[in-house]
């Protein structure tokens, strides 16, 4: 009963580092953009979405050792909202991505 409670313990530890690690990610990729590209691409402005994945990711940091609370499992939705609408949306208006320095890949 005790090795099953220590993966669980484990698991959980793996979980919210991961979690952490999207929240940062997305948060250094905001910051990583200009600012003008998010009202280009029809999304809020840069200060929102970098309040919003700072705030993602200080959840993040404070409940790492429980991902599945409540203000976790938001956090973690704000910065997979980002990374699957604005930064795509970003990306297209900015070119980035796959695009070598002779045209795309």
């Amino acid at each position: 009963m005790n090795a099953l409670g220590s993966f669980q313990d484990l698991l959980t530890l793996i979980i919210g580092v991961l979690a952490l690690g999207v929240q940062a990610f997305a948060l250094i990729d905001a910051l990583r953009q200009r600012t003008d590209a998010f009202v280009a691409a029809g999304k809020l402005t840069k200060p929102i979405w970098l309040a919003i994945l700072a705030v993602a990711a200080a959840i993040g940091v404070i409940f790492v050792f429980n991902p599945f609370g409540f203000f976790d499992l938001i956090a973690f939705v704000a910065a997979a909202v980002y990374l699957v609408d604005v930064r795509p949306a970003i990306k297209s208006i900015t070119g980035g991505g796959n695009s070598g320095p002779y045209g795309r890949w």
